[in-house]
């Protein structure tokens, strides 16, 4: 862009010119009216700045509307010439130079696909609404399953769906608001406030109806799913970029719960110590700071402990110990189960190989380690028992794998699939917290467990209660017709321990009989009954 050339105007008394370049000329013949009207409104800043002592001063000027609007960078100079003062005026027109840093600035907050504002231009937004301090509320709209569709169908068909996308959500917004494309699949918009914050609710709620109708695209018909974050403007020192993520932290809940949700400052909290912990978690696990525990199973009818339960337990380095109701869902929702449950497994093998080289032989229980879910989906759970056996000398007849009903009912032909693989390695495989899940009679039976596990909740007080009673019987005589062994979990009281007995359960674990012990205790108690 070639660089205009600065017009010079020597002026004297008021706004006299005495002198001028050629550059002032050509401006003048092309445009006389408008360095007229310039000249006059400089008036104002030529006399005050000839009243200092300055020398010269600099400053912007702009004339015309916003629409025609020229743009000059002024320099006046003080100068004398024959005892008059004069002042000398350099004008360097800018406004080619305004034009291209507002197209460039507008090309870098467009979206070129939808030709909405992108997420620098929707921030911009957001900033000059703060400005005002009208009250406002960031959405952010997350389309679900985008990724999937686009790789299925092509980035063409993708892109149409997001331009038809963009078009329904506008015309669910109100005049005054305004929509982006924040993301690869995500849009916010900026609402203004006038009322309550249902407004935003009910703005969710058109948004819902908009996307609900099949998309009719060029060669298919899609249906969409979309996810609502809500974030409300917090005072005048908010920040906008701080707004969108936390209408997308809102978009995360959301995800979960099925309808729209409100970003709330304890959420986030809570979020960001679940993350903190998470961190923690990772470190604990490379840097080997988890351990076992063993609760003992016994035999009802002997009372002689014939397995335990390995439970892990983590004490951080500041000596902090954190339970299993805290890490373990962390460990689940990150992934750090998988190497969590491998790490269990081989742990508990290694310790059960240790009792077994002091008893001189099999020390006579067997162990039985949690899997997780997620685990299951995620891992090839097979191969991981085969080579910790095989890493331990173990027989898989001495392991006992506890799967939850919600970790079978997920996939049940795929959970068979692997419980097959694992029964083919000679290892009991355990349903826990038996009677809290969905599970189905119709595929309960094929399923080869060995083990149902009472769930706590329906032995706790069970004597005081005769529903609990009822259930747990129902669960004994569905366990006996199956073929299944059962473990009661909770037994507090040898009254519970002898009813259960009674009852025709096989095994017991509870406080009754002991908490979870550290190894040298637990290795105490084989020896002892030996």
């Amino acid at each position: 862009m070639a660089i205009p050339a600065a017009e010079i105007v020597i002026l004297q008394g008021k706004l006299e010119i005495t002198a001028a370049n050629d550059a002032f000329r050509r401006a003048c013949l092309n445009d006389s009216g408008s360095r007229a009207m310039l000249l006059a409104d400089l008036a104002d800043r030529i006399e005050p700045f000839l009243a200092t002592d300055r020398k010269s001063i600099e400053f912007s000027l702009q004339l015309g509307d916003s629409i025609d609007a020229r743009y000059f960078q002024a320099t006046l100079t003080r100068s004398s010439e024959d005892g008059a003062e004069t002042c000398v005026l350099m004008l360097v027109d800018q406004t080619a130079q305004r034009h291209t840093e507002r197209s460039l600035r507008r090309e870098m907050t467009t979206d070129s696909l939808t030709g909405l504002p992108n997420r620098q231009g929707f921030g911009d937004l957001i900033e000059a609404v703060m400005a005002t301090g009208q009250r406002h509320a960031v959405l952010v709209v997350d389309i679900h399953r985008f990724g999937r569709l686009n790789a299925c169908m092509g980035s063409l068909v993708g892109d149409e769906l997001l331009i038809t996308v963009a078009r329904r959500l506008k015309g669910a917004l109100r005049s005054r608001d305004s929509i982006g494309r924040t993301g690869g699949n995500e849009f916010g918009i900026l609402m203004m406030i006038d009322g309550g914050e249902d407004e935003a609710h009910l703005l969710a709620e058109r948004i819902d109806r908009a996307l609900r109708e099949p998309f009719r695209l060029t060669d298919y018909e899609v249906n969409v799913e979309a996810s609502v974050g809500i974030a409300f403007s917090e005072g005048p020192n908010g920040e906008a970029e701080e707004m969108i993520r936390h209408a997308q932290f809102a978009v995360k809940l959301a995800k979960t719960a099925g309808h729209a949700e409100v970003y709330h400052p304890q959420a986030f909290i809570i979020a960001r110590t679940q993350f903190a912990m998470e961190t923690a978690l990772r470190r604990a696990i490379e840097q080997d700071e988890l351990h076992l525990a063993y609760q003992p199973i016994c035999d009802l009818s002997s009372g002689k402990t014939v397995a335990f339960e390995a439970l892990a337990r983590w004490r951080d380095l500041s000596g902090v110990d954190h339970s299993p109701v805290d890490f373990i869902p962390v460990a689940e929702e990150s992934g750090l189960i998988v190497p969590l449950g491998r790490w269990a497994v081989n742990k508990a093998l290694k310790r059960l190989a240790e009792w077994d080289r002091a008893a001189g032989g099999d020390c006579g229980v067997r162990l039985s380690v949690n899997v997780s879910a997620i685990q299951l989906q995620r891992d090839d759970i097979p191969a991981m028992i085969a080579q910790a056996l095989a890493g331990t000398g173990m027989t898989g007849d001495r392991l006992t794998l506890e799967l939850t009903e919600s970790a079978i009912a997920g996939d049940a032909e795929r959970v068979t699939a692997i419980m097959q693989a694992m029964k083919t390695l000679g290892t009991t495989i355990a349903m826990d917290d038996f009677g809290t899940g969905y599970s189905s009679l119709a595929y309960l039976q094929k399923l080869p467990i060995d083990v149902l596990k009472i769930d706590r909740s329906f032995v706790s007080g069970m004597l005081a209660d005769r529903d609990k009673i009822a259930i747990v019987r129902a669960i004994l005589g569905l366990a006996q017709a199956l073929g299944m062994k059962t473990t009661a979990e909770g037994i507090e009281t040898v009254e519970l321990g002898q009813t259960l007995a009674a009852l025709g359960c096989t095994y017991g674990q509870g406080f009754y009989y002991s908490r979870p012990l550290e190894p040298d205790a637990a290795w105490a108690k084989i020896a002892a009954q030996a």
